[in-house]
């Protein structure tokens, strides 16, 4: 078994997600060449808006997984490349709708869709993203992949408005937080690593050993992306380093510091997230707390841990590529941190 504590120290040795690139190369080609078709419109302004989020640099992280998780068993079908699509245009739709909810002006480094044309195309486009995905997925004709997808679809918005309606308020539980990210964040994880397995007709046991490493995965992702807003750079988080701070999004560090603060610090934490008082000035404040409390190294060690989990769920399968280059994805998410 890999060890993530020893793999996050040798990350530097080798790019980490050399090997899932190498593995799918082939099919991304092909994966990249449907979406660009399905993002296709005789309306001018779906394409637009599309392909500027499409190629604006993402890394297309869920759709190689889905394909990798397929190959893992063998797969020889051509299912796997319209739910790899379908998994980013879910992912794509998703950013599109959190970045007007958020009011956010970077995504990736570049302007938002909702900076450039507002808010109700980029919703609008989103919607239509939406609607092409699930048209692949029925194309595919699994319907156990349809369900997965689809209940994947249902609970990332549950998650959104969980997230809203937790927004700027300090009474936010680390469990609540746990539940929020698990819904938001690691359902699509989840969700592309189990349908892989599904349509190449694997056991039981390996569908649910896939799903639990999507699962783990996309909670360390999330938690090295808490990290990362307050201890990172804009060119890493592909947004403006501080913007969780500034929407008084309620994360795990701001909870663990929160927990572990005095009087003063919970009135300043308060102030700051349910009053808006979120200024530069408040942000370095914000930051020099999380270091006096460890809230920073604390985030790290529950992402490192999620991400031994996801380790431990590859070793119900046999040596390959597709072994080691899943588990390489899991070293690369947790190393972002360093």
């Amino acid at each position: 078994m890999v060890s993530v504590a020893n793999s996050v120290s040798q990350a530097a040795a080798r790019p980490a997600i050399t090997s899932i690139v190498d593995l799918t190369r082939a099919d991304m080609d092909r994966v990249n060449a449907l979406i660009l078709s399905m993002a296709g419109s005789n309306v001018e302004l779906i394409p637009e808006i599309a392909d500027h989020l499409i190629s604006s640099g993402g890394k297309r992280l869920r759709p190689m997984l889905t394909l990798a998780s397929a190959q893992a068993f063998g797969y020889t079908g051509e299912g796997h490349i319209k739910l790899a699509a379908s998994v980013e245009f879910l992912h794509t739709a998703t950013l599109l709708h959190d970045d007007v909810v958020d009011e956010s002006d970077l995504r990736r480094g570049k302007k938002t869709a909702r900076m450039i044309w507002g808010n109700q195309a980029s919703v609008l486009v989103g919607d239509y993203l939406l609607g092409q995905a699930f048209k692949m997925m029925v194309e595919v004709g699994s319907l156990r992949a349809l369900a997965i997808l689809s209940n994947a679809s249902a609970v990332i918005a549950e998650g959104e408005v969980w997230q809203l309606s937790a927004a700027q308020k300090m009474t936010t539980t680390e469990a609540d937080y746990l539940a929020v990210i698990e819904a938001k964040t690691a359902a699509l994880f989840a969700a592309a690593t189990e349908v892989g397995p599904v349509i190449a007709q694997a056991s039981e046991e390996h569908i649910a050993s896939l799903r639990a490493y999507g699962n783990a995965l996309g909670l360390a992702f999330q938690l090295v992306d808490d990290i990362l807003d307050y201890g990172g750079t804009s060119a890493a988080l592909g947004k403006n380093v501080g913007d969780d701070f500034r929407e008084g999004k309620i994360t795990l560090p701001v909870i663990l510091a929160y927990q572990k603060g005095n009087e003063d610090d919970r009135a300043f934490w308060r102030d700051a997230m349910e009053n808006g008082a979120n200024d530069d000035q408040a942000l370095a404040r914000a930051m020099q707390l999380m270091e006096k409390h460890g809230a920073l190294e604390e985030t790290r060690q529950r992402a490192i841990a999620y991400g031994r989990e996801a380790m431990d769920s590859l070793n119900v399968l046999d040596p390959s590529p597709s072994r080691q280059a899943l588990a390489d994805v899991v070293e690369f998410c947790v190393d972002r941190i360093n």
